[in-house]
Parts: C-alpha cells; sequence; structure tokens
C-alpha cells in the first residue's frame, strides 16, 4: 500500500504567524507539498483542484479585523468553503485557519500566535493521519 500523500495550502497574509502551522504540521508529517496562495478566499479553489491528488489536505490562514470590514464573514465564507471542498470531492480538508478577536500586530500578539499556529499545525497533522487511517481501513474492510 503506498503511504498517503499530504499538501498544505497556506495564505501568505501574515506569513510570518501562518508559516508555523506548516511547522508544527511538519514535526509529525515531513513529506508534505506545500502551496502558497494570495489570502485565505484562495484556499478552497486550490483545495478542490488538488484533492484528487491527496489523501489529505490542511488549510492554513489567518484573518484578522482590518478595521474596513468585518472579518467574520471572510472566515465563515473559508471555512464553509473548505468543509464544501471535503464534501464535494470526499478528502478531508482540515482548516488551520484561525480569526483571533483582538489581534494587534505587535510583538506579544505575533509571539502568541505563532506559537498557537505551531501547535494547531501539530493538531492538523494528528487529524490528517488519523482520518487517512480510517479511511484506508475502510477501503480493506470494503
Amino acid at each position: 500500500m503506498t503511504p498517503p500523500r499530504f499538501a498544505f495550502i497556506k495564505a501568505k497574509w501574515h506569513a510570518d504567524i501562518v508559516d508555523q502551522a506548516l511547522v508544527g504540521f511538519q514535526e509529525l508529517i515531513p513529506n508534505v507539498d506545500v502551496f502558497d496562495v494570495p489570502g485565505a478566499f484562495e484556499m478552497p479553489l486550490l483545495a478542490k483542484r488538488l484533492a484528487a491528488q491527496y489523501d489529505a489536505i490542511a488549510c492554513a490562514a489567518l484573518v484578522v479585523d482590518g478595521g474596513i470590514y468585518r472579518h467574520d464573514f471572510v472566515a465563515d465564507a473559508v471555512v464553509k468553503g473548505l468543509l464544501d471542498v471535503g464534501l464535494q470531492t470526499d478528502t478531508p480538508i482540515l482548516s488551520v485557519s484561525l480569526t483571533p478577536h483582538h489581534f494587534q500586530d505587535t510583538a506579544h500578539h505575533v509571539a502568541i500566535y505563532s506559537e498557537h499556529f505551531k501547535i494547531k499545525g501539530r493538531e492538523a497533522a494528528d487529524a490528517a493521519l488519523s482520518i487517512t487511517g480510517v479511511y484506508r481501513n475502510l477501503h480493506v474492510a470494503a
């Protein structure tokens, strides 16, 4: 049986923080194909295009309140889009897309969220390994 293939899509906005999710993910799954997209909105479409090639896809973004628009609608649309991709393609799509209520671009917040993203990346890798194991067991049992 071939080993599972994993992809990791990450938004470039706040890359210094978001990239830490990949660091955490690679602590458990070092062999992952990485794709950068401009922002969170671009993740669902790329995930859909990649779904047939991978056993699971993790997507990471930090969606913050920019003061001009309500960031919660962006985060909601992205997470719903990722869920829809998973349901349409039967490929597990894992979200490390976080929307803090009061993010400020200060050294203190960057440090806190960077560490949090690393933890969430490890959790996504753990989930990817777990769900692909479940899917493979279903295939073997069928």
